[in-house]
Formats: structure tokens, sequence, C-alpha cells
């Protein structure tokens, strides 16, 4: 395949012993017969990789690293996934984009430094915001997923940028929120397209060099992982920020909270970027744990185990994804819990989309994220 010797050797695909694992625990595989890790590497791996360029099943892989935790030498199928699909955009195949492609052009366009955002309207009055400071909030997309989500699944995005301000006013932070934030670019990368990722990141180093921050907080896993690791992988940039997920902000801090008493019994979603890639786990347990009343009920697959809420980079979400977020919430509701709390953004609205529908295929669990349940038990 066209993929560098260094490219198969970073990503330890020369490695792989075809033992299958990987497809036993991928969770497209478990519904689509037709995708197997091990398969599409021994494609690309053995049979020149020209069919691999032009299959759409590639555009289906979750990247959640679910397969890579049981492989037993370690083969990067994800960073592997990724390198094919740069390949495949440079040869002009593309997969099937949800929602018009709209939040893909979002981040193409925000990548422009000539384009002037109005995106900071979800301030309410009474958060506490600045122009410059030490503690920066990278907002994400909740923005524009306020545009496009919030009337079809009753849902408010920017309700987690409003929590999130809010959480940090409490415990006396007012951060730095940039009126032209850009995307960090996360879904280019993983869609393979770097160069376009580069410009963006290049531009995002530049603006947040500007803020004079020296801490970065964000309520999105897939944020927070981009800024921390990929910009650095990717030698696009030393922003000298320390980037932080809100949940290890609440549990680093937690003395300093005062909470009303909440009585909910909860589900908690892993997201992977905050567990798998992050090894995220413990804290927003500890945070949520600290609420007075909250009682979690845990999925038997949790923490390094949990499934994927079922699509990722807004592509190629059809029937096997909506099959993998309805067992999740299957599972979820199992447990006993009312509510299932996630950590990202994305997994709630893959979630809420996927209750859209028939009535009768409804699992009928609520839906929150862990800064809503943070900031509902604030006193004052």
């Amino acid at each position: 395949m066209d993929a560098t010797v260094e490219q198969l050797k970073k990503n330890r695909v020369f490695l792989c012993l075809e033992c299958g694992k990987c497809t036993a625990v991928c969770p497209i595989s478990r519904y689509n017969k037709s995708y197997s890790p091990r398969r599409l590497i021994a494609e690309g791996l053995f049979y020149g990789g020209d069919d691999l360029y032009s299959d759409q099943l590639l555009w289906s892989c979750l990247t959640c690293q679910l397969c890579s935790q049981r492989c037993p030498v370690d083969v990067k199928y994800s960073e592997y996934m990724r390198d094919v699909r740069a390949e495949a955009y440079n040869r002009g195949e593309w997969g099937k984009p949800t929602h018009g492609g709209a939040l893909h052009h979002v981040m193409e366009m925000t990548a422009s430094p000539t384009l002037k955002q109005k995106r900071t309207d979800w301030i309410e009055k009474g958060l506490k915001t600045k122009k410059k400071g030490d503690v920066l909030y990278f907002v994400g997309c909740l923005p524009y997923h306020q545009e496009l989500f919030c009337k079809d699944f009753d849902f408010s995005p920017v309700s987690i940028a409003q929590d999130t301000v809010r959480i940090l006013n409490h415990i006396g932070i007012e951060p730095v929120v940039m009126e032209n934030e850009c995307c960090c670019g996360h879904d280019l990368y993983w869609l393979g397209q770097l160069e376009k990722f580069d410009e963006l990141g290049q531009q995002n180093i530049k603006d947040l060099k500007k803020t004079g921050a020296k801490t970065i907080i964000t309520a999105c896993p897939e944020c927070a992982y981009t800024l921390k690791e990929v910009y650095a992988q990717r030698k696009i940039g030393d922003s000298g920020i320390e980037i932080k997920h809100i949940s290890e902000v609440v549990a680093e801090n937690i003395g300093k909270f005062k909470f009303t008493e909440q009585a909910q019994t909860i589900s908690y979603q892993d997201p992977c970027r905050l567990g798998r890639y992050m090894g995220i786990y413990d804290q927003p347990r500890q945070a949520l744990a600290a609420v007075p009343g909250v009682e979690l009920h845990e999925m038997p697959r949790n923490r390094r185990g949990a499934i994927c809420c079922g699509t990722t980079n807004w592509m190629n979400c059809g029937a096997t994804s909506k099959r993998i977020q309805h067992g999740r919430l299957e599972e979820a509701k199992a447990t006993g819990a009312e509510t299932l709390v996630t950590a990202c953004p994305k997994c709630q609205i893959h979630f809420r989309c996927s209750e859209c529908g028939d009535e009768s295929q409804k699992v009928g669990i609520q839906l929150t994220d862990f800064v809503n349940v943070i900031a509902s038990a604030l006193k004052g």
C-alpha cells in the first residue's frame, strides 16, 4: 500500500498476529459482520490496499481503541485507520457525512484566519468571563451544536458551556472566553485531513498564546485530547499551556464546592477520548460521588472496557451506529439508573439521536452531561 514503511512501523501493523481479538471486541463488527479490523489490516498489508481506499467501511471505524486494548502485540489500529484515510482522502475517496456535512464545513471555515465569528451570545447575565487571564475555557463547537440540534433533540448544547462557566465561577475562577475561537480540529485529524488540521492547529496555537492563559479547561474530551496530545504529536507548536478536562478541575477542587441534596440514581458513560485515550476514569466519578444523594450504578462494561457511543467524526452514522447506541442505553437502564451521565457533548447528541423516531423503540432513560449534574447541585 502507499503508506510508508515508517508509518506501518509506527502503528505496529507489521506485528499483527491475525488472531482476530480486535474483531471479536469491535462494536462495529458485533452488528456488521462485513466489518473486521483484522481483515482491513490484512487488506492493507498483503493485498496492495487499493480496494481498501474505496471501501466505505473504512469510514465506519470509531477509533475507540477498544481493539488496541485487547491486541496482544499493541497494534495501533485507530492510528492505522487515520493514515489509511489520509491516503484515501488524497485519492478523492470520502465516507458518508451526517447532517449534510455541516459540521465538517464548520471545521474547515474556522481554519480561515480571516473569518470573524460571533459565538458568545450564550454567555448569560450573571456568568463572569474575561478577555484575558490565567484560565481559558475552550468552548469547542457547542454554539454550532446548539443551532443544529437544540430543536430536534429537546436539548441545549450551550447549557454545557453555561454550566461549565457557572462551575468555574463557583470556585472563584472567571475564565477567558474567546470571541473568535476556532474548532480544535479533532475530526479533521481522524478523518485524515491532516494538512487542514495542521493549518487549524497553528491558528489555534497563535490565538491561544495571545490570551495569556496558563491553563485551558474544556468540557469536551475530544478538545482536551487534541489540544494536549495531538498538537504535540503533529509538532504543530507548543502553546506552553496546561490542558484540563472540567472533571479534573472539579475533582481537584472538590473541597471548595457547596452542594445541595440531589436524590438521583445515575450511570456514567466513559467517553473514549477521556478514558482510553487520556486515562481519566476516577475524577468524574469522584466529582459525582461528592454530590449528596447521587447514587452511581455502574454498567458492566465500564472504564477501559466501556462501549463507545456508536459513531464518530460525523461520518457513516447508520443502522449499525443506532444498534450500538440502543444497546448501550439498554445496558445503562438495566443498572436501575434513572439517568445516563455523559462527559462528552457528542456522546449525548448521538444517544439523543438514537432515541428519535418510533416511541416503541425508545429505551426511555434520561440523558444529561456531567457539568449539568454538578452545576444543578451548586448552592447559590
